[in-house]
C-alpha cells in the first residue's frame, strides 16, 4: 500500500493502517517502513475484532484489506496483502 499511494490518492482513497501497537510503537514503525499513510493504535484490538481480523487465539491480527465506500459500505475485504489493482478494481466505476 506505501508504494501505491498515489494511484489511492488519484481515486480520492485515503489509506489508514490499523495496528494493537502502542502510538510510540507506531511512530518507531513508520520511521522504520517509511509509511506515507496513517497509522491508527488499535491497543485494545476492538477494530480488529469489528473487522473480524482477529486471529483464533483472540491476540494476534491477521492481515486484512478493506476499501470502504464514503457511505460506510464494505466495496472490498481480503485477508492478505492484495495489489492495488486488486483493491481499486472494487470502487465504483472502476474499469
Amino acid at each position: 500500500m506505501r508504494d501505491e499511494q498515489a494511484g489511492f490518492r488519484e481515486r480520492g482513497v485515503q489509506t489508514l493502517g490499523v495496528n494493537p501497537a502502542s502510538v510510540a510503537d507506531h511512530e518507531k514503525y513508520v520511521a522504520k517502513f517509511h509509511f506515507n499513510f496513517p497509522i491508527l493504535a488499535d491497543t485494545g484490538r476492538d477494530v480488529a475484532r469489528a473487522y473480524r481480523a482477529l486471529k483464533s487465539d483472540g491476540r494476534g491480527i491477521a492481515r486484512t484489506v478493506y476499501l470502504i465506500g464514503r457511505d460506510g459500505t464494505v466495496l472490498f475485504a481480503k485477508r492478505g496483502a492484495p495489489g492495488a489493482s486488486e483493491v481499486l478494481a472494487a470502487l465504483p466505476g472502476a474499469k
